[in-house]
């Protein structure tokens, strides 16, 4: 038997304490979390439903092994009994867990049709998942953008000190409104992306090819952060996802405010008296030309959003799987239609992934002039978004693109476009 001394039960009654004080509670972090969403309180209840179950059993099977092994212990005399089976004890313990399991899966499965029931949704909002960032797409609404990294690569650099929400913070979030049925539709461009939000009580496979459905009422506003949780490269810990839950007016303003693409683009476009004429889907409007500077300077701010974290701050790239831009043949040879293509419609079988969608000709053109500049390349060329615009439709000449692309080499407003200050530090 073991002796309970003072100090043995000083330091149960201490244990006893720091686990079930009101402090240690409000700072248990390991279960999961209660949610905001109808779903994702049922999931709570069903899963401490099930660990209570579980803890009944432990209780039991432990229970009854300490008993034995305390009470038919050696050394009090106890001897083995001889037997080979006991049919009513092998039917007890066949039936118990028979209904325990039917007693889990009923509420189970419940939860598991609530969950699938989309329907009467007051608003679709389709989910893609691209290496390595989202995009968001509002079907009825006409709204479609990107939600990336924001975290300052100097803190993933280790160049300067952690915020709170490191590797947690986008530049657009994804806006929704409280009160309101929200359909998901979740599917991926490359490679298979998991969306994950445990406040929301959904993680939805982004699967390419594929849609799967899920969705949400969320009780109350607030920012709420997950991630993607299916491993899909390099940079899978970079793919962060900001809910932002807010009142139904605050979303119906936002949702004004956006600018609007497809059909609802055009129908807007059409109730609007205008001297304009709609620019028709199959047609592309030609943007206006930049000075190198402004070029370069975009160019920066989009590498470092879009391009940077597969061939880091310097153009070194990580070979062989990403190359480098320092000094290749693409960032400082010819013909410059080559490196837009390249951007434009990625390089199959690898890494690479197309940017033709996620990128507007001016986003494109500047991170050429950028690449082409940075890090010592000094090749002087600058690429207008009109050039792009001829490699998208296939209308663009090489030698004219070069021409045109180095014409500036011996303006002298165009010596640096990119000055040693503007240089991003690995």
């Amino acid at each position: 038997m073991v002796k309970i001394t003072k100090k043995l039960l000083f330091l149960i009654l201490l244990s006893f304490t720091l686990i079930f004080g009101n402090h240690a509670w409000a700072e248990w972090t390991l279960n999961m979390p209660k949610g905001v969403s109808p779903i994702s309180r049922d999931i709570f209840d069903l899963h401490m439903f099930v660990i209570w179950v579980c803890v009944g059993i432990a209780v039991v099977v432990y229970g009854a092994l300490i008993y034995a092994i305390i009470h038919h212990r050696k050394s009090k005399g106890a001897k083995a009994a001889k037997f080979h089976e006991n049919t009513k004890l092998e039917i007890i313990w066949t039936i118990i867990p028979f209904i325990l399991l039917i007693a889990m899966a009923i509420p189970a499965t419940r939860v598991l049709e609530r969950m699938e029931d989309t329907r009467m949704s007051d608003l679709t909002i389709k989910i893609t998942g691209y290496q390595w960032k989202w995009q968001y797409e509002y079907l009825d609404q006409g709204i479609r953008f990107f939600s990336n990294l924001s975290t300052p690569f100097d803190q993933i650099y280790q160049n300067a000190k952690k915020n709170q929400w490191y590797l947690l913070e986008v530049d657009n979030p994804l806006v929704v409104p409280v009160h309101q049925k929200i359909r998901f539709l979740v599917t991926a461009n490359d490679v298979i992306h998991s969306w994950w939000v445990p406040d929301l009580g959904i993680k939805r496979d982004a699967i390419p090819g594929f849609i799967h459905e899920s969705w949400v009422v969320i009780d109350k506003p607030g920012i709420y952060r997950g991630q993607c949780a299916e491993l899909c490269g390099v940079n899978h810990g970079f793919m962060p996802i900001v809910v932002k839950a807010v009142s139904e007016k605050a979303f119906e303003e936002w949702a004004a405010a956006q600018p609007k693409v497809g059909v609802r683009a055009a129908a807007e476009a059409k109730s609007k008296p205008s001297s304009t004429p709609i620019v028709k889907a199959s047609e592309k409007e030609i943007e206006a030309p930049m000075t190198a500077q402004a070029l370069g300077a975009l160019g920066k701010v989009q590498y470092e959003k879009y391009c940077l974290v597969c061939h880091r701050a310097d153009g070194t790239g990580m070979p062989p799987v990403f190359p480098a831009l320092k000094g290749s043949s693409v960032a400082v040879g010819r013909p410059i239609s080559r490196h837009i293509k390249m951007i434009l419609n990625g390089v199959p079988g690898t890494a690479m992934q197309a940017f033709a969608e996620q990128l507007s000709d001016k986003e494109i053109a500047a991170i050429v002039t950028y690449e082409r500049n940075a890090w010592g390349n000094n090749t002087g060329d600058v690429v207008q978004p009109a050039d792009v615009t001829a490699v998208r439709l296939g209308k663009a000449e090489d030698a004219a693109l070069d021409n045109a692309a180095a014409s500036t080499k011996n303006n002298p407003d165009n010596e640096k476009l990119v000055t040693p200050k503007e240089e991003v530090k690995p």
